[in-house]
This record gives structure tokens, sequence and C-alpha cells, in this order.
């Protein structure tokens, strides 16, 4: 029976992950906002980094997970890329250097996900910010 439910529960794990996958994969996700995660309350300095970062560094920003773990994002036309790997039954997704390398890995938290829109949360400084894509 411990066999049975150590099964049942990897292939759960591998259902969401695999659906969290084939949502995100070969799209092409736009930027179109930039939040504050509910459960952070009001920060007046995070609020106005929130609203530079959506109309500044954000304004023109594409993401791309495609296959074998490619990951392209294209910050004001100039793209770079990495690996990109499913965490914790595809809730949070690890986007590290091109070869791999963890030493600069991005945790990303999946907020939201559907055919058509994707929110991420991700930090950046002090700070958690909800990037809301769309399917372009």
């Amino acid at each position: 029976m411990k066999y049975l439910l150590s099964g049942i529960a990897i292939v759960l794990m591998a259902c969401g992950s695999g659906k969290t996958n084939t949502l995100l994969k070969n799209k092409k996700w736009k930027v179109y906002d930039v939040t504050i995660p509910a459960k952070d309350g009001y920060n007046a300095v995070q609020v106005t980094q929130a609203k530079d970062l959506k109309n500044g560094y954000y304004s023109d920003a594409y993401y791309q997970f495609l296959d074998n773990g490619l990951f392209i994002a294209t910050i004001a036309g100039q793209p770079d890329s990495g690996r990109y790997n499913l965490l914790s039954n595809g809730s949070i997704i690890s986007i590290t250097a091109a070869n791999g390398d963890r030493n600069a890995e991005h945790l990303v938290e999946v907020v939201k996900l559907s055919d058509e829109l994707f929110d991420m949360k991700v930090a950046s400084g002090d700070y958690h910010f909800i990037l809301r894509t769309r399917k372009q």
C-alpha cells in the first residue's frame, strides 16, 4: 500500500508539472501590468517601484518557454536565453543561465496560469511583484 500511494503521488506531481508546462510552452507572454501581491500590504516605495517597472523595464517585455527547457526573455527588443525547470508540482519555475548554472537562479511563483493569461510572482530588490502577462 505504501508503494501504491507513493506511485500515485508521483503521478499526480507529474500531471501538475505537465499541465503547467503545456500551458506555458510555445507561447509568447507579454507583460501588461506589474502589481503588488495582496499579502504584502501597502508600501509606498513598493507601489512606486511597481509603477516604474510597468512603465519602464517591463513596458516592452516578453517571455517564452520553449522545448527542451529553453527560456527566452526579450526586454526592450533585446533577447536573452536561459534554461527553465518546473519545481513543486509546477507551481515554481526555476530560471537559470543557458548552461544551467544555478548561481544566478531566479525562482518564479506561478500565481495564475491559463491558456491566455499568466501571472507570476517575482522578486526585485527587497520586494515581490506580480507580473501579469497575456499570450500574444
